[in-house]
């Protein structure tokens, strides 16, 4: 077997990144001269061969060490064999040292978001500028959700994370998994980062998933508000069953409006809509009809395409529920009552939650 073959197979290194190389031997040791110019070059062209084909430096190096050794004179044999491996303790510890650096660095990471998406103050600016952070500027934090859990380990979450430095620099976007979601800490000022985020959410979640983006807040706490709002604008479409996949607090701001006096959302849902309960076929069908006109900015032959129905259906279902509550869509102020209590009920699951 000939040294290049020999050599190949000792280190895994494929042969053909090694010819150059044992060529530069050759000459030197017959000649006596250092490789030219040209010589260098197709090193180079070797070493970015290597990189691209996944040939770890380590292997790479060891191979240019054993070939040196089997084609040395006898009396430089030994010496040869150990700087090979001399060299390759040198790597082995310098690796050691990267990859316990990079489990140190993102133990840093996972506890820095924490405290972060938390509120923890504790050093969190000076922690933050670390991280490419300034929290004295206005962040948003839109999150992602997958129809499973989205873990620290998900693969995803680097590949999105590469793609956005690629655009917007490393020093303005931070990309973590919380809690099961995918979050995107952005600074307010990038207004196409999340929109970036959504796009990229999009080709590499299942079919459900769905993206919330909280609104732009400052400081440590802003992180904190725009994560929350996020988050639960996820929750809100939940609850609402509305059909964007991607929500926006901005939004959604009546809804927790609303659920912060709970007491007089309840009120105004059992005093507008409970005489629905008595309509026959239930409530259901006329609650589906006011979304539906709702949804439609009150176009009602757009609502009954919505619908499946007659335009002459929806105006009889609307007469039933102007005559059974009092309330009706084509008056300004009654209308803005009875969506409002439409929007309660959702949010309160009425009829069926409210009786459970």
């Amino acid at each position: 077997m000939d040294v290049l073959a020999h050599v190949s197979e000792v280190t895994g290194v494929p042969a053909d990144l090694l010819g150059g190389y044992l060529s530069v031997l050759t000459a030197a040791s017959s000649t006596g001269r250092l490789p030219d110019r040209d010589a260098i070059e197709s090193l180079r062209v070797l070493g970015t061969g290597a990189a691209e084909r996944g040939v770890p430096m380590r292997s790479l190096t060891d191979a240019c060490l054993l070939a040196c050794e089997l084609t040395a004179r006898t009396a430089d044999a030994p010496v040869l064999g150990a700087v090979r491996r001399a060299v390759a303790a040198y790597y082995e510890g310098y690796e050691q040292a990267q990859l316990r650096a990079i489990r140190e660095e993102d133990d840093a990471r996972r506890e820095f978001i924490d405290d972060l998406l938390q509120g923890r103050a504790e050093r969190l600016a000076e922690r933050a500028e670390h991280f490419g952070l300034r929290l004295a500027e206005a962040y948003v934090v839109a999150v992602a959700r997958d129809v499973k859990p989205i873990g620290d380990g998900d693969p995803l979450i680097r590949r999105i994370e590469q793609a956005l430095i690629a655009r917007f620099g490393s020093h303005n976007i931070l990309i973590a998994a919380r809690d099961g979601l995918l979050v995107c800490v952005a600074p307010g000022s990038l207004t196409a980062a999340t929109g970036e985020f959504t796009h990229h959410v999009r080709g590499g979640l299942d079919a459900g998933w769905r993206v919330g983006i909280g609104r732009p807040h400052r400081g440590p706490g802003g992180v904190v508000t725009s994560f929350r709002e996020a988050s639960d604008a996820i929750g809100l479409g939940d609850r609402l069953g509305l059909r964007p996949q991607v929500l926006k607090a901005a939004d959604l701001l009546v809804f927790p409006v609303l659920l912060r006096d709970r007491e007089a959302i309840e009120d105004l849902v059992q005093t507008v809509l409970d005489p629905l309960l008595n309509a026959r076929g239930g409530p259901q069908p006329l609650m589906e009809t006011l979304d539906a006109v709702f949804g439609a900015q009150g176009n009602q032959t757009a609502a009954a395409r919505t619908l499946g129905i007659s335009t002459r259906a929806v105006t009889y279902r609307l007469e039933r529920i102007r005559r059974l509550t009092g309330f009706s869509p084509d008056d300004p102020t009654q209308r803005f009552t009875l969506e409002t209590a439409v929007l309660g009920a959702r949010l309160l699951g009425w009829p069926v939650d409210r009786d459970g």
